[in-house]
């Protein structure tokens, strides 16, 4: 997977089909129903590959449902209501902001940057800034275990080990959170915008709703230290992290999938494909 969707058709399709197997064998099921989310904005040539992957994998029916719907019924907004509220599932690949109000979205934006890019701007600073090169892997320790959108209150450090650019040999060094605050800087200003503009664009009789509910941050990268302060900051709203944020987007397709006979028509971004 890459940027949220399918970079290697038969790799994702035998992983698939592996887990798939897994699940019949262990519940003695027949080919199963399957809800899938996908990046809000994903191209018909996107979707079809996700659909057809899993098609060959083994499923029944396949159920295509936006992200940020998803993540949405996962962090326990109420979906349905006719009030505005606004999700941002920062995940792996993708941002996917949306305001969603009667079951539907009414705004959404997608953005190809998220967790993956953070680490490569990690890597790429400490290229330029320290001189050492280090893989995407330490780059996501170092996100998680010290990454940050503002100035902490009392800065922590990691050491971590990469090759020397100048003589080619291992080398330890400290990192701090400032640096990492730097690294991840540009990358979050672009989220910062993206959920900017989608607030522009929502309709004035929701824009209240959102402003007294605040916005609600899901995906892995919501655990980003002082991530949510930053985004209060510029937006001048308040802003909350959903419970269990990693898990947002997956409790929220396992729930459509319990209750699909009844969310169906509420859901009107779900598609089915046989």
């Amino acid at each position: 997977m890459k940027d949220g969707v399918i970079a290697d058709f038969t790799a994702t399709q035998l992983m698939l089909r592996n887990i798939i197997q897994k699940v019949r064998k262990r519940y003695s099921i027949g080919k199963p129903r399957i809800v899938v989310g996908v990046p809000s904005g994903i191209t018909e040539v996107e979707e079809r590959a996700v659909e057809e992957s899993i098609i060959q994998a083994g499923a029944r029916e396949v159920y295509l449902m936006e992200e940020p719907m998803a993540a949405a019924i996962g962090a326990m907004l109420d979906v349905g209501e006719p009030s505005g509220s606004i999700i941002v599932d920062i995940g792996g690949g993708t941002t996917e902001v949306a305001v969603i109000s009667l079951g539907g979205i009414v705004v959404s934006n997608s953005l190809r940057v998220a967790g993956d890019e953070l680490d490569r701007d990690i890597v790429n600073y400490l290229k330029r800034e320290k001189n050492i090169s280090i893989g995407e892997t330490t780059a996501e320790q170092l996100k998680m275990e010290i990454g940050c959108a503002m100035p902490l209150m009392t800065e922590t450090t990691m050491e971590i080990r990469g090759r020397d650019l100048s003589d080619g040999l291992p080398k330890t060094i400290e990192i701090s959170s400032s640096d990492m605050q730097e690294a991840m800087s540009e990358s979050i200003e672009r989220i910062i915008e993206v959920i900017k503009q989608t607030l522009e664009k929502t309709p004035p009789e929701l824009a209240s709703d959102i402003m007294e509910k605040g916005i609600v941050l899901a995906g892995g990268g919501a655990l980003i230290k002082n991530l949510d302060k930053k985004i209060s900051t510029e937006t001048e709203m308040p802003v909350y992290i959903a419970e269990d944020p990693l898990d947002c987007v997956v409790k929220g397709t396992g729930k459509t999938l319990d209750n699909l006979e009844k969310l169906k028509p509420i859901l009107t971004n779900i598609r089915k494909r046989k």
